[in-house]
């Protein structure tokens, strides 16, 4: 799919719900947070550790990054080449 095909569809899924950087930084946090509860393998969680589980947390990162971009006014397909350009950079 391309960004702009996920953006759309993000849309679809959550109409008229633009979040601030604010809300966005909670909602990333929470995502953030079920990863590193993953990586932490402590007892408690091991009942939800599977590999669907992580591809749907890193997923859910993609996802809803591309439609934060939109909600502040970016777009998302030049954040994601600003991204590539300076992670080149940094490589070098």
């Amino acid at each position: 799919m391309e960004i702009k095909q996920l953006l759309n569809q993000g849309k679809e899924i959550w109409p008229g719900n633009k979040l601030n950087l604010s809300q966005i930084i909670v909602h990333l946090g929470k995502v953030f947070g079920d990863i590193c509860r993953y990586e932490r393998n402590a007892a408690k969680d091991l009942v939800l550790h599977s590999d669907e589980e992580l591809k749907k947390e890193l997923g859910n990162i993609i996802f809803s990054t591309i439609r934060w971009c939109d909600d502040l006014g970016y777009d998302p397909e030049e954040c994601i080449g600003i991204a590539i350009d300076c992670q080149k950079k940094f490589q070098k």
